[in-house]
């Protein structure tokens, strides 16, 4: 991976912080497509994670069904995350 980014460390961690962000947000929509058990613990703690990370885009569009509007509200925030996060790993490499 450092490779990629020019070999830079700080490239890296922005890189794998950026892709374990989209991916808490991404199980969260598999468990909730799935129905998953929310009483178990590591469900739980990802559906809070996923939560506290797609605060800022929650309810930002108003959809009827709730599996698309799950897939919405926490999937826009993990492209984001990516993109930003590439893009920010990017810029440092190069530096």
């Amino acid at each position: 991976m450092s490779r990629r980014y020019g070999g830079s460390l700080a490239g890296t961690a922005i890189l794998v912080i950026a892709d374990i962000t989209a991916l808490i947000l991404i199980l969260w929509i598999a468990f909730y497509l799935f129905d998953a058990n929310t009483t178990n613990g590591t469900v739980s703690w990802i559906h809070d994670a996923a939560n506290w990370l797609s605060g800022w885009s929650r309810n930002l569009f108003t959809i009827e069904s709730d599996n698309w509007r799950t897939v919405v509200n926490y999937g826009l925030p993990a492209v984001v995350y990516l993109l930003i996060g590439h893009a920010a790993a990017g810029r440092v490499g190069r530096s």
